[in-house]
């Protein structure tokens, strides 16, 4: 079929974005709206003592001037999580408010808010709103927050650590590392990150009198879920809130909270009877959204004399800045102890992780949120314990990988694998990338005066578990058919492969498919998108719809084509009857009720089907990457000039579009390895906060890319045998990217290289080591 599964098929949604034909939530305007600025805290930390607004209101154009006092008999943001500590007892949970009502905990954190009739009024407006906070000391990292006498965010935090996350058996691990004959030991860091999605965060609130509802226009990762956050911070039944999400230009996990700002525009929209809007500038993004990542880690591998793996340990503390978000502390404790595993047989894991709050922007997931870490830890370990021990890094990987025998294979961490290669596409990686051509190239880089180098970041991810997902299928009166369904496309492109699983089941021509997933009133379950899990979801939950679709058909052909309805058959979106060539095909069947065809009383009147999806399973995507870099040595300059990767995604629906998330999420990884910071001074100033001094990711810092090439295994635990793609790109692109730089400076003794590895931190690395004899 060529719009069928495993077709190429351009994303149908293209040709509208490229031409600026898209609607975003900035494009969206109200009759009568006004707008609204949000007042920060310039500290770090402190206690507020005033907020004079007399100014303010008396501006021009000034509708209102709120603060905490004026948002009393809300609710707080959700935290869902119910995690244990180490010894047993629940994980701290601090409650947040929309505005600081008595203390600041970062710079950024909003205070109050103006509303007026003009943008420009509003922030004007806010800029007159004057503070009266009396600063307190600043515990800016993770380090700082729990040494002993650090300032202390929350008084029901001692020692500002929220969560002590400990996995694994102790005293297993303990007689592992004291059997081994040798242990690897490495300090790891995967440093904190902005976001900075394309699309800005922006919102535009409405209240209806009469129905006591309230719509927000707003950028989400799902309308259903962020449905749930948003009424629990307006302290309001699911039922009086209505999300609506227009195209989004990007999230990367960010999108996927309720924020302060949203429950303002609400409340204002309320008090003031018009729609409020607001739309967040890149300067004011950097402090006001979730940053990602966070943590540092000192790790151990424990191996035998014959280089089998005894064990992990891994003791950290990573870093959630000024509040708890609704995931945290997810992805830096647990999925650290889920992906670590990756694609080994290792029988003992111990992770350790202190949660802490610090003077920051708070922490939330980013693009693999833990998975990326996990791998990255791992492929360093074992690089560190090739080198170390003499041994090929390679050969090392094959004698400890999981076998295809061994699967199913129940890790140490409570997950199962059901599904996998792990050698065979390493070796495939390994031809693919032409391992044994290295020297050559080498020498070639060393003739130019540059050093080369080479690195592998072999990974398996734990994706997100499913949760329950509609799976809507509705023929509309015009002859189309739209999939109603709970994720949300930010950028993915999950019209066509959607419409590719759907035309593929049902036969519907692929151009008369629609998508509608941002409107919370049409959807009866949805999970959103997030942790790669929505092909799983949402796939399965049309299929499931699909056959449903199917029964009602078959009970409505056997009517017109005058038959039992077990005499009926369906292929090729055609119903016939068994052994003649008698037959209607279902476009034609929707047409006919559309038409108001004769039918016996019982018989259904539509197609239609609403259904939900009941949770599958998480899948395991795995892959290989090899990085090849070039290090000028006397500039310390890095460029990833090589690059090739076999990945496993199970069944791919559509190549193209997976093709380009693979590449967008090596990219990412890749800013993260050599180019992205966030830098604060002491006092708490983010001094990282533009583009002039955060450095993103550039089409030149691109390598060339090896041809895609996929060596799928099938899931065996959803219908269409998917694993997801979305975050794999930065699970491969941190390990084998850092590797390479380590082996680049091989001769110079240098055993490791933090992130992001910076012209500055090599050149120091190279003039810190002395060189060894070649």
């Amino acid at each position: 079929m060529k719009f069928g599964i495993g077709q190429p098929v351009h994303r149908r949604e293209d040709p509208v974005l490229v031409q600026g034909q898209g609607c975003y939530t900035d494009d969206i305007s109200l009759p009568g709206q006004v707008y609204a600025a949000f007042v920060r805290s310039p500290y770090a930390h402190g206690e507020v003592r005033g907020i004079d607004t007399e100014a303010a209101r008396e501006m021009p154009g000034v509708l209102g001037v709120y603060t905490a006092a004026d948002l009393d008999g809300y609710g707080t943001f959700p935290n869902g999580l119910s995690f244990k500590n180490r010894d047993g007892s629940p994980m701290k949970k601090p409650a947040r408010e929309a505005l600081a009502r008595d203390r600041v905990r970062f710079v950024g954190d909003p205070i109050a808010f103006v509303v007026a009739e003009t943008q420009m009024e509003a922030r004007e407006a806010a800029e007159a709103v004057a503070l009266d906070i009396e600063p307190l000391p600043a515990a800016i990292t993770a380090e700082e927050a729990v040494a002993e006498g650090a300032s202390v965010l929350f008084e029901d935090v001692p020692g500002n650590v929220f969560f002590d996350y400990h996995y694994g058996n102790a005293d297993a691990v303990s007689q592992a590392f004291t059997g081994a004959a040798h242990v690897t030991k490495l300090k790891l860091a995967s440093h904190r990150l902005v976001v900075n999605p394309m699309e800005p965060r922006a919102a535009l609130g409405e209240y209806e009198p009469e129905s006591g509802r309230y719509t927000l226009h707003m950028g989400s990762q799902g309308a259903f879920p962020m449905r749930a956050g948003v009424a629990a911070a307006m302290n309001q039944p699911v039922e009086k809130i209505r999300i609506l999400t227009p195209n989004v230009g990007g999230s990367f996990g960010m999108k996927s909270s309720p924020f302060p700002e949203y429950v303002c525009l609400l409340h204002a929209a309320k008090a003031l009877g018009r729609p409020v809007k607001w739309t967040d500038q890149r300067s004011e993004s950097f402090l006001s959204d979730h940053h990602g990542r966070g943590l540092e880690v000192e790790a151990e591998l424990a191996l035998d004399a014959e280089g089998r793996f005894l064990g992990v340990r891994i003791e950290g503390l990573a870093d959630f800045g000024g509040y708890l978000t609704p995931v945290a502390p997810l992805f830096s404790s647990i999925n650290i102890a889920k992906n670590v595993a990756s694609v080994y047989r290792t029988p003992q894991i111990q992770v350790d992780i202190r949660c802490a709050f610090t003077n920051a922007v708070p922490v939330s997931a980013y693009r693999g949120a833990g998975r990326p870490e996990g791998n990255y830890i791992m492929e360093r370990l074992i690089e560190a314990a090739a080198t170390e021990m003499g041994r090929d890094a390679v050969e090392l990987r094959r004698l400890n990988h999981i076998r295809p025998d061994d699967i199913p294979y129940e890790t140490p961490v409570e997950t199962t694998y059901d599904s996998g290669e792990f050698t065979a596409l390493l070796d495939r990686t390994l031809e693919a990338a032409d391992w044994n051509g290295f020297p050559a190239r080498e020498a070639e880089s060393r003739a130019r005066g540059k050093l080369r180098g080479r690195g592998i970041g072999q990974y398996l991810e734990v994706t997100a578990p499913p949760t329950n997902e509609m799976g809507g299928i509705r023929f509309e009166p015009d002859g189309d058919v739209t999939i109603i369904t709970g994720t949300l496309d930010y950028g993915q492109g999950h019209w066509t492969p959607f419409a590719q699983v759907l035309s593929s089941k049902l036969g519907i021509p692929f151009d008369r498919i629609r998508l509608l997933q941002g409107d919370s009133d049409q959807l009866i379950a949805g999970g959103g998108t997030g942790g790669s899990k929505s092909l799983m979801a949402s796939g399965a939950a049309i299929l499931e719809a699909a056959d449903k679709v199917i029964e009602i058909g078959r009970e409505i052909a056997a009517e017109m084509l005058e038959a039992g309805k077990t005499d009926i058959e369906f292929a090729d979106g055609r119903f016939t009857v068994v052994g003649t060539d008698r037959g209607i095909g279902i476009m034609e069947i929707a047409h006919r009720l559309r038409e108001g065809v004769s039918l016996p009383e019982a018989t259904p009147r539509s197609l239609d089907v609403k259904h939900v999806h009941a949770s599958s399973p998480s899948a395991y995507p795995n892959g290989c990457h090899i990085a090849e870099v070039e290090i000028d040595p006397e500039t310390g300059v890095t460029e990833v000039v090589r690059y090739t990767m076999v990945n496993d995604f199970g069944t791919i629906v559509n190549p193209m579009l997976v093709e380009g998330q693979a590449h967008g999420g090596v990219l990412q990884g890749i800013g993260q390895a050599l180019l992205e910071r966030t830098a604060y001074d002491p006092e708490g100033q983010l001094v990282s906060g533009s583009f002039m001094d955060y450095a993103m990711p550039r089409a030149h810092d691109a390598p060339p890319f090896a041809p895609f090439m996929s060596r799928p295994v099938p899931a065996t635990t959803n219908p269409l045998g998917a694993k997801g793609c979305g975050e794999a790109g930065v699970a491969g692109a941190l390990p084998s990217v850092m590797n390479a730089i380590v082996d680049a400076l091989r001769d110079y003794g240098v055993r490791h290289v933090d992130m992001p590895a910076t012209p500055d931190r090599i050149w120091r690395a190279i003039r810190e080591a002395k060189p060894r004899a070649a």
